[in-house]
């Protein structure tokens, strides 16, 4: 049953825009055309209520017509998505520029600008949770074939899957006694890195290497056999885990690039630092790496605590062996270190009275030293 179309707006303007909108919609599909009519119903709807006397296409302007449409749709509640924004204003546009060609205004064409448009938000997958993670690890080992350890491979190193599928076939580096490491091609960012793995990931690339002696194919010196170009081989492994996914009960939507994140979110949880994580993933910026974390709540609060418990940034470690300067330099010294033993023991008391006389203290002997150092040598 067809949806009976909506009544024009009462409104002046109303006839022009939505014989714009069936002028360059002949080709659209009815979907598309529902919105752009959406579109133009909203801005006459707001055009009229707060601009009654605008009747006319010579008399619209960008400010303050346009502007505080715009204003408006950003501040609505509930809050419009960005996505639904950029889609109205692209709509509203591409109205005012048939309009312009059509009724000779030229100007309307510029009411709304390019910049006025904002980027897409990049939407970019996030890490497994934990059971998704564990359940898919448990069934790649499971079916221990070609595809299940390719994943394995990327879960525990955190490639891009395009990365894997050009890895060579004597990727595996040793960099030291019993220490080994992969070493990842040129990849997204024209980035070749080496990331240092395990005595499991090792294992991996031995299985991979027997399913590569198997394969018809002839060798060319890669891993993982490709059938035809490499967009075919990273179709086949993407199917494989829609199938996966499917057969577990999991969210068919997980994609490859959930297991770099995942790989990431727990390199910074077991204590990598940060620097060193860019350098595993191979990102040239930090807001790129920031991007792939998952900072949960268990997170923050474990830092926390752990900030409390061992304060290292508060209060610097004393140096060792403590040997005072002769002279002057050497009561300077001395002070100083005074000072730092009884903040550092200060810190550790509770909020009491004593802590409250030693804070006292500490003050004095900022005063002495700053007095002492206005001394000069006799």
């Amino acid at each position: 049953m067809n949806r009976a179309r909506r009544p024009l707006l009462q409104h002046p303007l109303a006839f022009v825009f939505h014989r714009a909108v069936d002028s360059f919609s002949v080709a659209l599909s009815p979907e598309t055309t529902r919105h752009y009519g959406g579109t133009a119903r909203n801005f006459l709807g707001y055009l009229g209520a707060e601009y009654p006397k605008v009747n006319r296409l010579d008399q619209l302007r960008r400010e303050p017509h346009i502007l505080t449409w715009m204003s408006r749709l950003r501040s609505q509640a509930p809050p419009l998505a960005t996505a639904s924004y950029i889609h109205r204003l692209i709509a509203l546009r591409s109205i005012l520029s048939e309009l312009a060609w059509t009724e000779q205004l030229s100007e309307l064409a510029h009411l709304i600008r390019r910049q006025d448009i904002p980027r897409r938000p990049q939407r970019l997958p996030r890490p497994l949770t934990a059971e998704q993670d564990q359940l898919l690890q448990q069934e790649f080992l499971r079916r221990n074939d070609l595809g299940g350890n390719t994943f394995l491979l990327i879960r525990h190193t955190g490639m891009r899957i395009g990365e894997c599928a050009d890895l060579s076939f004597d990727c595996l580096r040793s960099t030291a006694p019993d220490q080994c490491a992969i070493q990842v091609p040129l990849g997204k960012l024209k980035t070749e890195r080496m990331v240092p793995v395990d005595s499991f990931v090792c294992q991996l690339l031995q299985r991979l290497r027997f399913f590569r002696s198997l394969d018809p194919l002839p060798a060319d010196g890669r891993l993982l056999a490709r059938p035809r170009t490499k967009a075919t081989l990273v179709r086949r492994f993407r199917d494989y885990l829609h199938q996966v996914c499917h057969s577990l009960g999991l969210s068919t939507r997980i994609v490859p690039h959930q297991f770099r994140h995942t790989y990431a979110t727990e390199m910074l949880r077991a204590g990598v630092s940060f620097p060193v994580l860019m350098k595993l993933l191979g990102h040239t910026s930090p807001e790129m790496t920031m991007q792939y974390l998952d900072v949960a709540l268990n997170d923050l609060q474990r830092e926390f605590q752990l900030a409390r418990s061992k304060p290292r940034h508060l209060v610097p470690p004393p140096k060792a062996p403590f040997a005072p300067r002769p002279g002057l330099e050497g009561v300077l010294d001395s002070l100083l270190a005074a000072q730092q033993v009884l903040e550092m023991f200060r810190r550790a008391l509770p909020n009491d009275t004593s802590r409250r006389h030693l804070d006292r203290l500490s003050n004095r002997l900022t005063k002495i030293i700053i007095e002492a150092r206005q001394l000069t040598t006799p």
